[in-house]
């Protein structure tokens, strides 16, 4: 070969390799697998999930939802935190004891203002899953005594309770934690786009059929019970990330002419008068998210800086109402380049 010959195809190669590129991209998006989109409902509330896959998975995605609905679902009769609220004994399954303890983790982390306890208030309330009238303080401060994470423990198997009236309501970190169990069904099946959805708590992996990071829209607070409102305070772009929303601005009643939150303080035995009125959380996984997102409410704005100062691994972003009455926004250092401009 001469050297005017291997100069041409020095000059030639970069060409050759951009087609045999294109080509190889060509192929990939010509087979690349279809996003499939299920919705349905769980929990009292709708799912939606979306993933890339050649199969449509719903079947086996509800039945996964099912098992956490036989675990911790107080809705289900048949349920085992039913069974433990009932004082039957049932044997305690992976999902439950999960849970359990993560719930015990961050009711510690926040000096108990997240609590699965709080069952008999919550229900007094007129919020839980047994319709309760106002109730008077005497009511709430015998109430009080039935409330406390670290009155009920996990021992051999079995969850021990300090007073037998006491009851487990997880609500407040079960949808988070079926949002997880169908991520971790997915990711089972080597699926890593998709993003899964139960009543707002949203666990992110990877991409969107547009090959973008996932747009989720943090609603801006309104009075609004029917959920007739939808205007968006901000988009956030995530992936590989799960969140999780409370506020009090859609779950409330008003009676006697008093607005009550949903949110109950377990310390008090209240409806949280705080000033957050919506919490999203971003954590490695939604059962966390879901908890801070709940405890951040009981704790309100200044006392919810002070638990994301000592953990660096969760995001917030709050919607809070200032001395005026003006809604204002805060949100984590580290959240900045994920709200959409």
């Amino acid at each position: 070969m001469t050297k005017r010959q291997n100069k041409r195809l020095l000059w030639q190669l970069p060409i050759l390799m951009f087609l045999i590129a294109g080509t190889v991209i060509f192929v990939h998006q010509k087979h690349a697998a279809p996003y499939q989109h299920n919705s349905g409902f769980i929990f009292g509330t709708v799912y939606n999930v979306t993933y890339q896959s050649d199969q449509d998975l719903n079947s086996e995605i509800v039945k996964e939802l099912n098992k956490v609905d036989q675990s911790l679902s107080p809705f289900n009769s048949s349920s085992i935190i039913s069974h433990i609220n009932r004082n039957e004994n049932v044997k305690l399954n992976n999902m439950f004891t999960d849970v359990f303890t993560l719930a015990e983790k961050i009711s510690k982390e926040t000096d108990g203002t997240f609590d699965i306890t709080v069952a008999p208030l919550v229900n007094e309330w007129g919020f839980g899953f047994k319709k309760g009238v106002e109730p008077n303080k005497h009511v709430i401060d015998s109430l009080k005594d039935l409330v406390g994470y670290e009155k009920v423990r996990l021992s051999d198997g079995k969850i021990i309770k300090k007073d037998n009236r006491m009851m487990l309501d997880c609500s407040a970190i079960a949808k988070g934690y079926g949002s997880d169990v169908v991520a971790r069904y997915l990711l089972s099946k080597g699926i890593t786009n998709f993003m899964v959805e139960i009543g707002g708590e949203i666990v992110t992996k990877g991409l969107n059929d547009k090959n973008q990071s996932w747009k989720i829209g943090v609603t801006k607070p309104a009075d609004d019970p029917l959920n007739t409102s939808q205007e968006l305070q901000s988009i956030l772009q995530v992936t590989d990330i799960a969140m999780a929303t409370s506020g009090n601005y859609r779950n409330f009643y008003y009676k006697g002419g008093k607005k009550y939150a949903h949110t109950i303080d377990p310390k008090t035995g209240y409806p949280v008068q705080h000033n957050i009125l919506s919490s999203t959380v971003l954590a490695r996984d939604c059962a966390t998210a879901d908890a801070y997102a709940t405890s951040f409410m009981v704790l309100g704005l200044d006392k919810a800086k002070m638990i994301l100062e000592k953990h660096p691994e969760l995001m917030a972003y709050f919607i809070y109402s200032d001395e005026r009455g003006h809604y204002q926004v805060w949100f984590s250092p580290s959240m900045k380049d994920k709200i959409e401009q």
